[in-house]
């Protein structure tokens, strides 16, 4: 038998042991709670929009770390990080602006683990999209069932750190779920010349359509089991008018690939649908409809107004009129007046054009973000 004083030592030890880690939880929580204002975490899924580097550790022909992608970007120091754009995405700016101190990290960084996470995660990858089969051409990507799996990961993370109850709630009540996909399930799979082709003949434009709302009606749900109850679903741009279809169709400046802008509005109205659906079918939940299609076009329409000087030139790029064939890299001419340019690429907005994007989701009317904008979402 061990003596009495050594048996009481070791209780005391193990006492200690249980009180650091009930003082770590604490402190994880509300260590986030005083640098945010009570706002917990932004969970960020998608495609190269917001994709915030997980390609870069992808073996895939999608990806933007390479100079000048991120020129712009100040947190670098204007080292590319994988964005796909001169500086900060659309949710990078919605994330400072709601309060969260750090950027959500890539979940397939090395760093995206302990405390770090408590802030947010991006799962956005480059050529992803809500159809598995989606961005093959770029032989790898994440797709949406991929992402939502490993937020799972990430999910029991949470219950690790602060332990199930709080989790839960850190989760439910505090933190928002952002979702901006759908473009790359037309440009790289139902559009896309030669692979394509036996989709399009085998699959109308509405029975593609259906597959994909009901597919993304799955994923939004196996996200509603995990606990997520605030969510803003972006729309599909008016993908007709980015300079890649300006350049390869020889539009003038002002015209934009019908056939693309049809297939993205007619997706968009099925999706409102959808979003209107789960707000009454999933209980606790609020599923917020961010309209990018009218807020680019409008950008687009009128670019003059908010003091851009072209709408249908990349900034970076090369080939043909608007510099729309060859991806933004090390070889390609690239403007001086990077914030006069609504597109950084031939497919991706500049910085500019995501702070104006981004202001109207945070803090825009119904007209652009519904039925509540995003600071509003965040507050409830």
């Amino acid at each position: 038998m061990e003596p009495v004083a050594m048996v009481m030592e070791k209780a005391w030890s193990f006492g200690l042991v249980l009180l650091w880690f009930s003082t770590l939880s604490c402190y994880l929580v509300n260590a986030s709670d005083d640098k945010n204002g009570g706002f917990g975490a932004s969970f960020i899924f998608g495609d190269s929009l917001v994709d915030a580097g997980n390609n870069n550790y992808l073996p895939t022909l999608s990806r933007a770390n390479i100079p000048p992608n991120g020129i712009d970007f100040k947190a670098s120091g204007g080292n590319p990080t994988g964005r796909y754009t001169n500086g900060r995405t659309i949710g990078d700016i919605v994330g400072e602006e709601l309060g969260v101190p750090n950027y959500a990290v890539p979940y397939l960084a090395p760093n995206s683990t302990g405390k770090a996470i408590l802030y947010g995660v991006n799962y956005a990858s480059g050529g992803g999209g809500i159809m598995n089969a989606t961005g093959r051409i770029f032989v790898n990507r994440l797709g949406l069932d991929i992402q939502i799996d490993f937020f799972n990961n990430t999910r029991k993370q949470f219950d690790k750190l602060l332990g199930s109850s709080k989790a839960k709630d850190y989760i439910s009540k505090r933190s928002i779920f952002s979702i901006t996909i759908g473009a790359n399930d037309f440009l790289n799979n139902y559009l896309l010349p030669v692979l394509s082709i036996g989709a399009r003949i085998s699959e109308t434009p509405d029975g593609f359509i259906d597959d994909m709302i009901n597919h993304l009606s799955d994923q939004l749900t196996r996200l509603y089991k995990l606990d997520a109850r605030k969510f803003v679903i972006g729309n599909v741009g008016p993908i007709g008018c980015i300079p890649y279809q300006k350049t390869i169709n020889q539009l003038n400046e002002n015209e934009c690939v019908d056939l693309a802008n049809k297939l993205a509005m007619q997706y968009n109205g099925r999706l409102k649908e959808l979003l209107t659906e789960l707000n009454g079918k999933l209980k606790g939940a609020i599923f917020v409809h961010a309209n990018v299609y009218d807020l680019v076009m409008e950008l687009i329409t009128n670019y003059a107004k908010y003091g851009f000087t072209t709408a249908s030139e990349a900034c970076c790029g090369n080939g043909g009129q608007y510099a729309g064939i060859i991806p933004c890299g090390p070889t390609s001419s690239m403007c001086e007046d990077r914030d006069k340019h609504v597109f950084w690429d031939p497919y991706h907005p500049s910085e500019a054009a995501n702070l104006i994007i981004a202001r109207q989701l945070l803090d825009g009317s119904t007209k652009y973000i519904s039925p509540v904008n995003l600071k509003q979402l965040r507050n409830l």
